[in-house]
């Protein structure tokens, strides 16, 4: 008598969602990035390129007869001397106010990542001044330059820096050493904390090791502390470096929305919107370059900081 054996059927297990997106070819990290990848693309890379095709119009503000110009707008642009001398006044602002903060702001992490009594409330206090909005700590100190009654007038007139009557805010360079000093003053301790959180993941036991091979302070700063602190420093000098370069509330608040000191962001505004004849083309264009400029000082600065780790 034959028999028959009947093979029981194994249900085939149900996949979850990540096994069906992702299906051993890697896509799932990719799916769950996608919503910001989109929101970006649609705040961010949607402008620059509208803002691209813009400049090569010859006048985008119309929306019926526009024609192609090219690069005519760079051109006028870049051999207009007022562009010229904004970029002269981005760069001197950024390399004065950058380097001060810098040094400034190592000198106050190195402080703060000492252990004394009240370190929580010091670090606390330390960024009432980067709380301050630009535009709100730009007007203060507007008013502490003041001509008749500012206290920072009146301090530098007692140290013989001005003489009586004058203001740091009459002249070019003076509007550039104010903004230098009212910039210090607000995005310090941007940088200090930034550098301070790259401080505390040195660990302890290099510097003990250092110091039980005889190395003094100054030398355990250079071999350990400065080499261990590239990343954080780099991070922090990219920020600062592309908010400088970027300028703009700053020196409108102390010029009152005047042309006599400008930046590329001011320029750039004042050709689009302020001044007559409006030139929105040459306006968009300054900004692309600036757009420009910011990419190249980023992208220097993170292939430093790869080359170095």
């Amino acid at each position: 008598m034959a028999t028959t054996t009947q093979t029981a059927s194994v249900p085939t297990p149900k996949q979850s969602l990540r096994e069906r997106l992702d299906l051993g070819s890697g896509v799932f990290p990719y799916f769950l990035v996608a919503p910001t990848i989109i929101i970006i693309a649609a705040v961010a890379v949607y402008p620059i390129i509208d803002s691209i095709r813009l400049s090569l119009l010859t006048n985008p503000l119309v929306p019926t007869g526009n024609t192609f110009a090219g690069l005519n707008s760079y051109i006028q642009a870049i051999g207009d001397p007022e562009f010229q001398g904004s970029i002269s006044t981005t760069i001197i602002f950024s390399i004065l106010s950058v380097a001060a903060e810098t040094v400034i702001g190592f000198a106050l992490a190195l402080l703060m990542n000492q252990t004394f009594r009240g370190r929580g409330l010091v670090r606390t206090a330390i960024l009432i001044p980067f709380a301050f909005p630009t535009i709100v700590s730009s007007t203060i100190w507007l008013l502490m330059f003041n001509a008749q009654n500012g206290v920072m007038t009146y301090l530098m007139q007692v140290f013989h820096l001005l003489s009586p009557g004058d203001t740091l805010l009459r002249t070019t360079n003076g509007i550039i050493a104010a903004a230098v000093i009212i910039d210090v003053w607000k995005t310090t301790p941007f940088m200090a904390l930034l550098i301070l959180a790259g401080l505390q993941v040195i660990p302890k036991e290099l510097y003990e090791a250092a110091g039980v091979d005889g190395s003094n302070r100054w030398q355990q700063f250079w071999t350990i502390t400065l080499p261990m602190l590239r990343g954080a420093l780099l991070i922090a000098l990219m920020f600062r470096l592309l908010d400088a370069l970027r300028a703009f509330d700053l020196f409108y608040v102390l010029t009152g929305g005047g042309r006599q000191v400008e930046t590329m962001a001011t320029y750039a505004y004042a050709n689009m919107f302020q001044s007559p004849p409006l030139d929105f083309p040459t306006g968009v264009a300054a900004t692309i370059i600036l757009f420009i400029i910011c990419a190249i000082v980023s992208s220097v600065i993170v292939t430093f900081s790869r080359i170095n780790q």
